[in-house]
């Protein structure tokens, strides 16, 4: 049976590989094909048209923010886009608040001409801050998730200091970039630039060679669509988020601690702490005891519809502290916990396991018929009554039960009273002041894990792999009909 799960599993890995070399494909052709989406940012261009730039070469710097303008999402609420021509002086060839499509925008820039005299790089990264950055001038400033990014293309050193203006700009949120053309000086760019400057400093030999860094632009303003492309791992539900995506499950699933898969089993539970209260736990270990029974408490997901809590405490007798359901806030539910007083006297857990059973998963005390039903059973000495009855009619009911001892706690009792497999529900340390690490390992669980090793479930784990199987099949043929549709809008 070992091989034929292997034989399964193995050929769901190769469908996988499969899937994911042509989701791969595909996100290359949608980038290439300028389908994916821009994330809303107001963009200015600040363009080097000094005497040493060629009117012919100025056509070039034009036809490359073209290019880079057409892969972009240009709208009111999408990207604006505007562009401060300079050379000695500075012009503001187009304001971000002047074209609101993309159209009307490219027809402005091919009407730019040259300026042709010296090089003031540092005064035109001013006026962007200052004048084309600006609310006047149509840029988002008290925009939340808005980005600010400016492309500076030079072919020369400059006549002014770069330095600082780049370092307030940078300060003021201004990602730049930084693109070197011909004979340009290299630690100019870097005094411009962005950190990393890997990424944000470019050089060109001529500006015949500008219009290849057009695909390196498309992809830094590009946010994919990982729902859309099917380049996500979310077993139901994905959602898009910009540039990334989060998984959720179909009603009736609840989404795992991965953040990916989901499971049929409801998070709906009602757990009752069962807390030895006798004259051996002492005043100040019983605080830790309040403590421990907290940080389960910051693990479950309170709520009328979810995770209700009860709390008894036992010693000689039995005391209910609060019954299922009475707090739906994990803060009201702590607070009960901390007023919670000191019971001593004796060790009854027999007679407190029998409480649980008859009273406190009952409905008349708030337990919800249908619900998992769990016990965490608190010692930390021998019972001085009989558990044995009790331990196994708790578990016959259905109910888990966690058993955790400490100092003179009898491990054989904890065990006893455990579900199986105990090793997963039975905790000890010989120490008070360390069962905050129990509080740690312990996971509430109410879904039994299906072992595909069982002869019984053989069918339903097979069953399981065709369906995936399936899935994939699904996703591939998707995935072939959308890079066929992807290059048929590329030639």
């Amino acid at each position: 049976m070992g091989c034929l799960r292997s034989g399964f599993l193995l050929c769901v890995f190769f469908l996988l590989c499969l899937e994911s070399k042509a989701l791969e494909q595909s996100r290359t052709a949608a980038a290439h094909a300028g389908l994916c989406q821009t994330r809303p940012t107001d963009l200015i261009f600040i363009v080097d048209s000094s005497r040493s730039v060629r009117p012919s070469e100025f056509e070039q710097v034009k036809i490359f923010l073209s290019k880079v303008i057409e892969t972009l999402d240009v709208g009111p609420n999408a990207t604006r886009v505007g562009v401060v021509n300079y050379a000695s002086a500075v012009k503001n060839e187009v304001s971000l608040k002047t074209y609101r499509n993309k159209a009307t925008l490219l027809r402005a820039v091919a009407k730019i001409e040259p300026l042709s005299t010296g090089t003031m790089t540092g005064l035109a990264i001013q006026f962007a801050m200052n004048v084309a950055f600006s609310e006047a001038e149509g840029a988002r400033v008290r925009s939340q998730g808005v980005s600010k990014v400016a492309i500076i293309v030079t072919d020369g050193r400059p006549q002014d200091n770069v330095k600082d203006v780049s370092a307030r700009a940078r300060d003021a949120g201004i990602e730049l970039y930084a693109i070197g053309v011909g004979r340009v000086d290299m630690n100019t760019l870097k005094q411009i630039a962005s950190e990393p400057l890997e990424e944000h400093v470019d050089y060109v030999e001529s500006y015949g060679f500008i219009e290849k860094l057009t695909k390196k632009f498309q992809e830094a303003f590009c946010v994919s669509d990982l729902c859309a492309t099917g380049d996500h791992d979310c077993e139901q539900i994905c959602i898009s988020t910009p540039g990334s995506y989060k998984c959720a499950c179909n009603d009736g699933f609840t989404l795992q601690e991965d953040g990916k898969t989901c499971s049929a089993c409801t998070s709906s539970t009602d757990v009752v702490f069962l807390i030895d209260g006798s004259k051996s736990v002492r005043p100040e270990n019983f605080e830790l005891v309040k403590k421990f029974i907290n940080q389960i408490v910051d693990k479950l997901d309170v709520d009328h519809n979810k995770a209700q809590v009860g709390l008894v405490q036992y010693s000689s007798s039995v005391r209910q502290e609060f019954p299922l359901g009475r707090f739906s806030s994990k803060k009201d539910l702590k607070d009960a916990v901390k007023k919670m007083s000191y019971m001593e006297k004796g060790t009854m857990t027999g007679q407190a396991l029998q409480y649980l059973i008859s009273n406190s998963f009952n409905p008349s005390h708030g337990a919800r018929p249908g619900v998992p039903k769990v016990g965490i059973v608190f010692t930390d000495g021998r019972s001085q009554d009989y558990i044995g009855d009790a331990a196994k009619k708790a578990k016959e009911h259905g109910f888990k039960m966690y058993a955790v001892g400490v100092g003179n706690a009898v491990e054989d009792e904890l065990k006893e009273i455990a579900s199986e497999p105990v090793a997963d529900h039975y905790f000890y340390t010989a120490d008070f002041k360390t069962i905050n690490q129990i509080a740690k390992k312990l996971h509430v669980k109410v879904c039994e894990e299906e072992n595909p090793c069982e002869c019984e479930s053989i069918v339903k784990f097979q069953k399981k792999v065709d369906d995936a199987i399936q899935q994939v099949m699904k996703k591939l043929d998707a995935v072939t009909k959308r890079i066929a549709a992807l290059e048929n809008k590329i030639v």
